[in-house]
């Protein structure tokens, strides 16, 4: 499939190392407001909507890990940028893990949050997008919200759930479900050998969604990736934690400038 042109959001200095954002399932780049301040200070900071997401388009599905990790390529390709800094949390986490392996020349450093390179079964996601497609967005959101964060978080922050729940049922129901066929069939774990970009995988012990025996996989076969295990988050870490998850990612990605 061609390469969409993807909406982004740009912040911080025009000179600073640049560093590319992609955000879950179901939501878009503003996911990563409560980090921009910090990650601003110190980067110029790109977060885009994942195709079939927030103002970017949204082609006919089913997609592909290809079609996803595609689009960042032909965004750096758009904004000039020959290498950068990369992350993403669940599946913006995977799509960066498709461009580290894929095109490694592309890649200074990158950070996963919440993510997973093999997340089965397949059945699973293919009934998600079914009921997407017949039911609309509606039929998932209690489940999804109830995974994204911790019951005490929803509880101490309606306002962050309310936020989070329009932001959810905004998505387009075919975006989301052509997404869904992405992870269906995505299976990163032969490739992750190929990633040569310095990498720190960030899990949440309270994520059932991508526990973390999936961030363990992943630095398992990453070569010198690092490993954070976080308490009391559920699947959103950054927004559950802002303040921790925004320094994790700002002292490992400033490493590589010391």
């Amino acid at each position: 499939m061609t390469a969409v042109s993807l909406h982004y959001t740009v912040d911080g200095p025009e000179d600073a190392p640049v560093l590319i954002l992609g955000s879950s399932l179901g939501s878009t780049g503003d996911m990563w407001a409560p980090q921009v301040p910090a990650l601003a200070a110190r980067f110029r900071l790109v977060r885009y909507d994942h195709r079939g997401h927030g103002d970017s388009p949204v082609p006919p599905g089913p997609y592909s890990l290809d079609d996803l990790g595609g689009d960042v390529l032909a965004l750096m390709d758009r904004l000039g940028v020959e290498r950068a800094h990369i992350g993403g949390l669940s599946l913006g986490g995977m799509v960066s893990m498709w461009v580290a392996a894929n095109a490694p020349e592309r890649v200074d450093r990158m950070v996963l949050l919440c993510t997973s390179a093999k997340l089965g079964p397949p059945e699973v996601w293919a009934t998600r997008a079914e009921t997407v497609r017949t039911e609309g967005l509606e039929a998932i959101v209690d489940t999804v919200l109830g995974r994204w964060l911790t019951p005490e978080c929803s509880a101490r922050r309606p306002d962050i759930v309310a936020d989070l729940r329009a932001m959810f049922l905004a998505t387009p129901p075919e975006g989301y479900a052509a997404c869904c066929a992405a992870i269906e069939k995505m299976d990163l774990e032969p490739d992750l050998a190929r990633i040569t970009a310095p990498t720190l995988v960030v899990a949440g012990l309270a994520d059932e969604s991508t526990p973390p025996a999936h961030a363990q996989r992943i630095t398992s076969r990453i070569v010198g990736s690092r490993l954070a295990l976080v308490a009391g988050v559920a699947h959103l870490a950054n927004i559950t934690r802002p303040d921790l998850i925004g320094q994790l990612m700002t002292d490992y990605l400033s490493e590589g400038a010391r």
